[in-house]
């Protein structure tokens, strides 16, 4: 079986963050959201992984091939934004006969992996919402089996929606009917979906789909979601904290919080809900509830539900921020780029 995760978006809706950083390689809890949905794939067994990607995509592969050298990796640059169906439609050549399991690259749920990958049936991730509007949408039977799916739908049929996980066993059938979809020119807003291949085949003969529910899904689209998905997985977790050679001088820790080796920290609170990236340098700070990048200084400043990128140096009172990678701020005096 091999893996397929897009990362090919430019995660618009966490820019500042997203001009300098992928989506994929924000940090969250001690790790990055790539490295969680590599790791819970990795630990079910799978070694191929074939990462689609786009903008900034050096940047992803980079940190793959450092992090994971251990994993047969391949990458596939989707140079046009078409969708998620164009998308894993370029990885057909490498797939070939295999099965795969594709995890969209913000996806990050609490599922039993080995299980779904052992299904003798294709299966799709499913979640009840309140409003399915914005995701791809579910029909399913009274034996568990999916009757219909359909993507962003005016008038859902259901409240089951999609998150993003997809177990595929007829991958010949799949790319068959993405093919179909591409030809035609089938589109929802103005991108080729995978849900339109998925409706394809559960059309087709002597094929069944059947949902799992994942137990939690953390939303890492925006910065609020992404700030409540940072507490929980911190909880989760176990909030460690990376000391190694580290002296928090005149510091209290208020767990549970993440620190990155290398970290500089003086005369400070940090927690509860705090990661904090590699190098980062903190003096007379305050912080709770944040996600600070790696090799940033903060000074004399208050932080609650921040999100801070990497290399920014910021100085200053007590502030709601949103600041982006090589920011250097003096919240008494403006920003300079």
């Amino acid at each position: 079986m091999k893996a397929i995760i897009p990362v090919a978006g430019a995660g618009t809706k966490l820019r500042p963050h997203t001009y300098t950083q992928p989506k994929a390689l924000i940090p969250l809890a001690g790790k990055t959201i790539l490295s969680i949905i590599v790791d819970q794939l990795y630990e079910a067994g799978i070694k191929d992984f074939i990462f689609i990607i786009g903008y900034l995509g050096e940047k992803i592969q980079d940190y793959v091939e450092l992090k994971y050298t251990h994993l047969n990796c391949y990458f596939i640059q989707q140079n046009e934004r078409r969708g998620t169906g164009h998308a894993i439609y370029l990885a057909k050549e490498i797939v070939g006969n295999d099965e795969v399991f594709i995890v969209l690259g913000d996806t990050i749920a609490e599922y039993d992996v080995k299980e779904i990958a052992a299904s003798p049936y294709s299966m799709l991730g499913v979640k009840k919402v309140d409003d399915p509007r914005n995701f791809g949408v579910v029909e399913i039977e009274t034996d568990g089996f999916i009757s219909h799916v359909v993507e962003k739908p005016a008038i859902p049929k259901s409240n089951m929606a999609l998150v993003g996980l997809y177990k595929i066993k007829e991958t010949g059938l799949l790319y068959s009917c993405l093919e179909n979809v591409i030809a035609g020119g089938v589109k929802v807003y103005k991108e080729l979906s995978l849900t339109d291949a998925i409706q394809c085949m559960i059309e087709g003969e002597n094929v069944k789909f059947q949902s799992f529910r994942v137990q939690n899904w953390f939303d890492c689209g925006k910065k609020e979601t992404l700030l409540e998905s940072n507490a929980t997985l911190l909880k989760k977790f176990g909030g460690n904290v990376q000391t190694g050679n580290h002296f928090f001088e005149n510091t209290i820790i208020i767990p549970p919080v993440n620190i990155a080796e290398g970290c500089i920290i003086k005369n400070s609170v940090i927690g509860p809900y705090v990661t904090i990236g590699e190098f980062t340098k903190l003096n007379h700070a305050i912080v709770k509830d944040s996600i600070i990048g790696s090799y940033s200084n903060l000074f004399e400043i208050v932080l609650n539900n921040s999100l801070i990128g990497s290399d920014a140096e910021v100085k200053g009172v007590s502030r709601n921020l949103n600041i982006g990678d090589n920011t250097a701020m003096d919240l008494g005096g403006g920003i300079r780029e």
